[in-house]
């Protein structure tokens, strides 16, 4: 039997898309099959990105930055959830009329500027939002798992 597909949108492809990607194939891949697309994909995973799922044991390994057209007319998805405001807006709508449609908005951690301990710090942060809210709607699907209750 094959598992539901679920799809990680955001406008580059280059952060949250991505780590939402990372997050659910290591929490629950046995029951979906991820993805992660960009409207307008920047081409590589932002290396801060990178950096803060590489400390918490998630490398990323196998994934790239992509379009979303890979998938459009081709893949259909059970689920489809945005993560930018600007996916959410530009949507193509035969995403939207497929499966479940949630928006779990997120700051940009590619748009973030400072020093670079202070955006570390930052994405960081919105790394273990991520993390979170991905383990609490497993948990609200009746998903539990050792690697979903764990901390990081």
């Amino acid at each position: 039997m094959s598992k539901p597909k679920f799809l990680f949108l955001c406008t580059g492809n280059s952060a949250r898309s991505q780590m939402g990607e990372a997050f659910l194939r290591a929490f629950a891949g046995e029951h979906f099959d991820v993805f992660s697309a960009g409207l307008e994909p920047k081409g590589e995973i932002h290396p801060v990105v990178r950096t803060v799922m590489n400390e918490i044991g998630l490398p990323m390994e196998g994934q790239h930055s992509k379009s979303v057209n890979e998938y459009l007319g081709k893949v259909t998805f059970a689920y489809t959830v945005t993560v930018c405001g600007g996916a959410e807006e530009k949507c193509p709508r035969v995403f939207l009329s497929m499966g479940k449609h949630l928006f779990w908005p997120f700051e940009d951690p590619a748009a973030i500027e400072g020093a670079p301990d202070e955006v570390l710090a930052k994405v960081r942060v919105i790394r273990d939002q991520m993390a979170e809210k991905i383990r609490s709607w497993l948990r609200e699907q009746g998903i539990e798992s050792a690697k979903i209750a764990q901390d990081n």
